[in-house]
């Protein structure tokens, strides 16, 4: 056959379903596709395990047979997101959630059993029951991990995706950047599952492959982000002076069994600033440490689970983490601080994960369904993947499979960016937990000024993609002239209910970022 794509391209391949990305949500949606008949290939751009699913500790929250339901389990997810998450889709993803545990345990999966032979539950940040499950104590995302990964799909591993492509009937399939060089995959339909975008900041939870990547492809393929201002900042990172870069979290399931915020006076960090102390959600333990840390001219506080008994038994990985650091739970409080852990707003979806563009589907962090809204609520992030990347799959089958495309436009791009350790002081420095309007617009000056350069190598297209992330976050976090949820802005400390709305951006055909018509509150 004749290449109808870029002299710089030097291979081609063909397939039904190119899925980017191999956490829950790829590996699910990668399943469900499958199953139905399709051809999948998913693409990676590190290793089996180099995912954020691998490192959650929290675990699954889903409805728990007794003493909960459907309702409450939504109620607690609607107050955490601020007045901005879908009702009607927290709902369905609710709902969907113990059919998606039981097909994950048939896969193989094993989630921690209580003394009664009952699978245990726990009680995170936001909840107000138990029902929260996990596996190996705080090895939750590792077990999911290693269950979705056996079924044995094909992975093509250390490959980056440089470009969606597209023409006026949708998806065409991905250029994609590998040890081979620029090589296109022709395909009908595209699933984003890449993850968050952690690496904006100088220290995050997130594996250092979570550069934003989906968020720029489907920019870039003409879909709509929105939420992008909303970050959400782990309260509890085991804190150290000199270690930049992914930080191993302490779960809330440690507060949840017991353990206490304290400052360097010994002082309660949380008392008086949430009903529900220090297991509020996390934009509020989040804020209350920034808050303190500044008044005392620290850098961190500290979580005393001392008195708790078991710990590492219950919390192997964490006790682990705190060993290399040369702390032991048992004796020692443990120095913590806020990170960037988990964006609650991502590319335009549907429950199911469609976008506006035909053959172009999301899910997991990257997606914004409407499910989180302002602020995402502990553990809900594993049973969105679970569900909507079955659903997407699912999707994508009923809707592009037996499709025939070529890819004719596969140019390798020209794109503007910063140097990553220039955007990540930016970003640490004047977009973090608590905002406002000078370091904002100082960061989006900065912004503005990045260079249109080649993207050759893996590391070009990731900080071309942080960049384009960087300047959305900034964006909005201007725009939105408010606090909400987990953005807090330090010169409008309070919610402002005119501005209960997302604020959902697309690309011009200059490549300019537009902020379009404010979205009533979950609207798709």
């Amino acid at each position: 056959m004749t290449s109808t794509v870029s002299a710089g391209v030097s291979w081609e391949a063909h397939t039904d379903l190119v899925v980017v990305g191999g956490g829950v949500a790829g590996l699910t949606a990668a399943r469900a596709a499958s199953l139905r008949g399709m051809q999948v290939l998913t693409v990676s751009k590190g290793g089996p395990t180099d995912t954020a699913t691998q490192y959650a500790q929290g675990g699954i929250a889903v409805v728990a047979p007794t003493g909960d339901s459907v309702g409450s389990h939504v109620a607690d997810t609607l107050a955490a997101g601020g007045g901005l998450c879908n009702e009607n889709v927290v709902r369905s993803i609710v709902a969907a959630g113990p059919d998606a545990i039981a097909a994950l345990t048939d896969l193989g999966a094993v989630f921690d059993r209580g003394r009664d032979g009952d699978v245990s539950r726990t009680r995170e940040g936001g909840h107000s029951t138990r029902r929260i499950i996990h596996s190996g104590g705080d090895a939750t995302g590792a077990e999911v991990q290693r269950a979705l990964g056996a079924a044995g799909l094909p992975v093509l591993f250390g490959a980056a995706v440089a470009r969606v492509l597209t023409d006026a009937r949708g998806v065409t399939g991905v250029l994609i950047r590998d040890e081979r060089g620029f090589g296109v995959i022709h395909a009908p339909s595209v699933l984003l599952a890449t993850g968050g975008l952690g690496q904006l900041y100088a220290c995050s939870t997130n594996p250092v492959g979570a550069t934003a990547d989906g968020l720029a492809l489907a920019l870039h393929a003409g879909a709509r982000v929105a939420d992008i201002e909303f970050v959400q900042f782990h309260p509890t990172v085991l804190f150290a002076a000199e270690g930049l870069g992914r930080r191993p979290l302490i779960s809330e399931a440690v507060r949840g069994e017991g353990a206490t915020l304290v400052d360097s006076r010994g002082r309660s960090v949380t008392d008086g600033v949430h009903p529900l102390g220090d297991l509020a959600p996390r934009d509020v333990v989040s804020r209350a440490i920034a808050e303190r840390v500044a008044e005392l001219g620290d850098d961190h506080v500290f979580l005393d689970a001392r008195h708790l008994e078991g710990f590492a038994q219950r919390f192997p990985t964490i006790t682990a983490s705190c060993a290399e650091a040369g702390l032991d739970p048992a004796q020692d409080l443990l120095p913590v601080a806020p990170a960037a852990h988990y964006s609650c707003g991502g590319i335009i979806t549907d429950e199911h994960g469609r976008t506006e563009v035909p053959g172009l589907y999301a899910a997991g962090e990257v997606a914004r369904t409407g499910l989180h809204g302002a602020n995402r609520l502990a553990s809900n992030s594993l049973l969105e993947g679970l569900v909507v990347g079955e659903r997407a799959g699912a999707a994508a089958a009923a809707e592009r499979g037996g499709l025939r495309v070529e890819a004719l436009d596969a140019t390798v791009p020209m794109l503007p960016r910063l140097d990553r350790t220039e955007l990540q002081y930016v970003m640490t420095h004047d977009a973090l937990v608590v905002r406002d309007e000078t370091g904002l617009a100082a960061a989006e000056t900065i912004l503005a000024g990045a260079r249109m350069r080649a993207c050759d190598e893996v590391t070009d297209l990731e900080d071309a993609t942080l960049t384009l992330a960087a300047r959305a976050l900034v964006g909005a976090a201007l725009r939105r002239t408010e606090s909400r949820g987990c953005h807090t802005r330090r010169d409008h400390p309070t919610p402002d209910p005119d501005q209960a709305y997302s604020l959902d951006q697309r690309l011009d055909d200059d490549g300019e970022l537009v902020v379009t018509t404010p979205q009533l509150t979950g609207a798709n």
